[in-house]
């Protein structure tokens, strides 16, 4: 019972504590104007840490935007850079291709041989290859026949072993099946040139035990194999040896041609008369006979 009274008893002072107040501030109005002021102050400190979130929030968003930018334009300069760097790849490819077919374009047949030019477009050698190589962009449709001589700005590369449609099979000089007659450009002496795999020294076959011959004398075409023409630049004398149990000297010899680096390659053929020449030939003949 005596809780109740106290509850009360701070009631009725509460109120007339109120009454009081509000009867005083009517009388002078000294409340109404400490609250103008205090309730000013008051707010301004709820409203500034506000204010300050809101400055916070407002430079964080605009720095992440503006990041977010950079990053894009980051992004599309190291696109297009990328872009570029392929580009200068390709430019510098298409130059260096274009100088060597400036280079092959240069090249002067033997007498009474043309050439065509042909990419490589397959290579099959080493171990693992049953003959030794490579694959060209040019067939029977573009005149290509077998035994057709193919030959780079460095020297002989082989012949035509099979020729498709659109595409040929090389033969490598370094194969164990091909050969090639050759004579040494200084002492003319004639032999065999044969191989035996890729990666191995060429040997020369046939050349007599008093045959002269040297280190480092380059080895021609001889023309008598019927197939290359004469003079052609085949391989390089390493080593001669000479033995008392054979009547030959045993030669070794190193291509000329690194078939690994070749991109194109020349296709030798024997050139045809012109229909004019052999007419006038004929007429010419006839002429002759007849006087």
């Amino acid at each position: 019972m005596k809780k109740p009274k106290k509850i009360a008893i701070v009631i009725v002072a509460g109120l007339f504590v109120y009454l009081s107040l509000y009867t005083w501030n009517l009388r002078t109005g000294h409340l109404d104007a400490l609250s103008s002021y205090t309730g000013l102050d008051i707010a301004s400190l709820i409203i500034r840490p506000g204010q300050w979130v809101h400055h916070k929030s407002l430079g964080f968003w605009e720095r992440y935007i503006h990041l977010v930018g950079l990053k894009q334009q980051n992004d599309e300069l190291v696109r297009d850079n990328a872009r570029l760097v392929r580009h200068n790849m390709l430019l510098a490819a298409e130059a260096r291709s274009a100088h060597r077919l400036e280079n092959l374009l240069g090249f002067t047949p033997p007498g009474q041989w043309e050439f065509s030019g042909a990419r490589v477009i397959a290579h099959r050698m080493g171990p693992t290859g049953s003959l030794a190589t490579l694959a060209v962009d040019r067939g029977a449709a573009s005149g290509v026949s077998k035994d057709m001589p193919v030959v780079s700005l460095d020297g002989v590369v082989g012949r035509v072993l099979r020729t498709g449609g659109i595409a040929s099979t090389v033969l490598l000089l370094t194969d164990a099946n091909s050969r090639i007659a050759v004579i040494g450009e200084n002492n003319r002496t004639p032999g065999m040139l044969s191989g035996q795999g890729y990666g191995q020294p060429l040997v020369v076959h046939y050349m007599n035990l008093n045959a002269v011959i040297d280190p480092g004398e380059l080895l021609l075409t001889s023309g008598l194999s019927g197939i290359f023409p004469k003079g052609l630049p085949v391989a390089r004398v390493v080593r001669v040896r000479r033995s008392d149990i054979s009547l030959f000297l045993t030669v070794e010899a190193d291509p000329l041609v690194d078939v690994v680096g070749l991109e194109e390659v020349l296709l030798l053929h024997r050139a045809s008369a012109a229909p004019d020449d052999s007419g006038a030939a004929q007429e010419e003949a006839q002429g002759v006979l007849g006087q």
